[in-house]
């Protein structure tokens, strides 16, 4: 009987053990799959599409910008835009320098394969609430929830 006991106490024991071991491996997996379970990832043709696709699409984006990449957290108020501009500068109502009173470089937290994670250092301007960067006809745009959120509170108090 000590003997099956035994037997018993390692196999759950080992058991165990392998769970653990696959929770430490998944783990940051499982991580990964959550926070990518709160974005929402769009590409289109041009901007014309974009913005008729996506009602959180920037009505700042040239209609005739071409090849847009577009990731949003649907937790919050991130975004991450890329487009090609046929003029190669910025869309009418954007503006150059240092955007807002926020941090500087503007975080960028959400990641994606086609947006550079260094572009935040290189931001040249503003366009609504997004901070850009033109690399050539290239446009690099993101908004960060916070300082997003940040900036209304601020607005709103100024209108008081």
């Amino acid at each position: 009987m000590k003997g099956i006991v035994s037997k018993v106490a390692l196999g759950v024991a080992g058991t165990g053990m392998a769970v653990a071991v696959a929770v430490v491996a998944i783990g940051p997996r499982v991580s990964e799959w959550y926070d990518g379970r709160h974005q929402q990832q769009s590409s289109y043709e041009t901007g014309s599409q974009a913005k008729a696709g996506g009602r959180s699409m920037p009505s700042w984006l040239p209609d005739d910008a071409s090849s847009v990449k577009y990731l949003m957290s649907t937790k919050g108020d991130d975004r991450l835009l890329r487009a090609t501009l046929s003029e190669g500068r910025l869309p009418a109502g954007c503006t150059t320098g240092l955007p807002g009173k926020g941090p500087h470089p503007v975080p960028v937290s959400l990641k994606a394969g086609w947006f550079p994670e260094s572009i935040a250092t290189k931001a040249t301007g503003s366009c609504g609430h997004y901070n850009v960067t033109l690399t050539g006809n290239q446009l690099y745009a993101w908004q960060d929830g916070a300082t997003l959120q940040a900036a209304l509170r601020a607005e709103h108090v100024a209108k008081r």
